[in-house]
Order: C-alpha cells, then structure tokens, then sequence
C-alpha cells in the first residue's frame, strides 16, 4: 500500500497541484436557503498521499459523505441557491468538529485505522487546521455576512449523508434524518413534520446522529444570530447515483419550499 507522505515540518500543506479547500456554487443565488456541504469532498492533499489508505477506502463512507456533492449543486441549481462545499476528505480533517477536537482527525473511523492520523504534531494538526478547516469557515462566515448586509433571510441547510449499516453490523432504516439543538429550531421542526406527511418515508428526529455540542459547523454560524437552520441527513444507498441524486433533490427542494411558504 504505496503512499508517499511528506514529511518536511515548515512545507505547506496544500500546492499548486492541489484544487482550492472550498467551493461555492451560484454565489449569487437569490434563494434564502444557504446550502453547506462539511464532508462534499474526499481529496487527500498531495503531500499527505492516501493518509496511507488503499484507494478503495477514500471512496467508503470514513472518506466523505457519499451523493452529497451532487445532490447540493442539483439543489443549487433547482433553487438558484448558494452552496459552500469543501474539497477534502474529512479525514484529512472533519470540517464539523471543533479545532481542538480529538476527533478532527480521526485516527480510526468505523473500525478502519488511519496511518496517515497516527500521532499527529501539534504543527500537523495546525497546518491542516489553517489549509482546509479555516478557509471553510470563513467562506461560509462571510456568506452570512454579506448576506445580512443586503437585508436577505438566510436559512442554512446542512447536507450529510449517512451509510445504511456501519461496521459493527448495525442497520439504520432511516431514509432521511432531521438533526437540532440548540438556537432557532423552529425550521427543523417544521421540516421534519413534513416530511412526515409522507407515510412511506422513515424519518430521524435527531437520528442516526444526535446534533449536540460534537457538532461545529450549524452551532458556530447559527447560534449566535439565531438563523434558522436544519442538518439534513440522506441515506447513501438512496442517492448514490444519479438518479436517486436527482430524486431527492426534488423531494427536499419541495419539502424545503413549503416550509419556507409556512413561515412567510
């Protein structure tokens, strides 16, 4: 399992062979959803090889949340929405944990050990912090800012994606899962009733995960104003291609929609 990592403590993380930590898509969106994408990407930094992974590894569920790429730009692009999405794996470091987590980078995830997360320096650990964790967060930061500045409402749509069963052999028979905490939940609890309305769908409240302080990404951006918001979680095996993608980008942005018309 041949993968060449790079060492040298002062070299940057990121080089000009590797793409930008973070995309937005349609940045000039008029919708007032704000779609995030925490684990949309599953690139390793160059220098970092395969974290010493074989390459079928980065395409499971430890690497990114599988469908959720796609199923934001589609979402994206039915609702001319904003979409802030990051570029790299989440185990390289999970953009939905705070710095100082332990499990930021994981060095073991669903039972699969990560060399390449072994005993990682304080230097390590900052470098992939300032190369992929910061400029992530400031994207979406100064998405709300300018936001706020031109008087929009802005309602932040966390995307995830869940794997039907993990390694300890546990199914989990949710389609779909609404997670909330803290701040302004009244839009998740909305949403979840709605999706309610259709008898065939499981639905999670707070299911498969439960969104507490472990959560980063809607607690930093949300909480503090009080933004209306939701962490959707899909099941994988529902949108794994592209027609299952395409499926439930329609189901959510009409869910989505008529909540958002019941608040109005």
């Amino acid at each position: 399992m041949a993968s060449h990592v790079d060492h040298r403590p002062n070299a940057p993380l990121l080089t000009a062979l590797d793409p930008p930590p973070v995309t937005v898509e349609r940045p000039k969106g008029r919708s007032p959803f704000l779609f995030i994408g925490d684990h949309a990407g599953n690139v390793i930094p160059s220098r970092l090889g395969r974290l010493g992974l074989a390459p079928e590894e980065l395409q499971r569920h430890i690497a990114w949340d599988i469908g959720i790429a796609e199923l934001g730009t589609l979402l994206s692009e039915t609702m001319d929405a904003t979409f802030v999405r990051q570029t790299y794996s989440r185990l390289v470091v999970d953009c939905n944990r705070r710095p100082d987590a332990v499990d930021a980078m994981v060095p073991v995830s669903d039972a699969t050990v990560v060399p390449g997360n072994a005993s990682l320096s304080d230097e390590a650990r900052a470098a992939r912090l300032a190369a992929l964790h910061d400029p992530y967060h400031r994207a979406i930061a100064a998405e709300i800012v300018r936001r706020q500045a031109d008087g929009r409402t802005t309602v932040m749509i966390a995307l995830h994606s869940f794997t039907p069963s993990l390694a300890d052999g546990k199914v989990r028979p949710w389609h779909v899962g609404v997670l909330h905490d803290r701040g302004d939940q009244s839009f998740a609890l909305a949403l979840i009733d709605e999706f309610r309305r259709d008898v065939a769908l499981v639905v999670g409240d707070n299911e498969p995960y439960r969104m507490d302080l472990i959560d980063y990404t809607v607690p930093r951006h949300c909480y503090p104003d009080r933004l209306p918001y939701a962490e959707l979680e899909v099941r994988q095996d529902l949108i794994g291609d592209d027609e299952g993608q395409r499926r439930w980008a329609a189901r959510l942005a009409e869910a989505l929609d008529r909540v958002i018309a019941g608040r109005a």
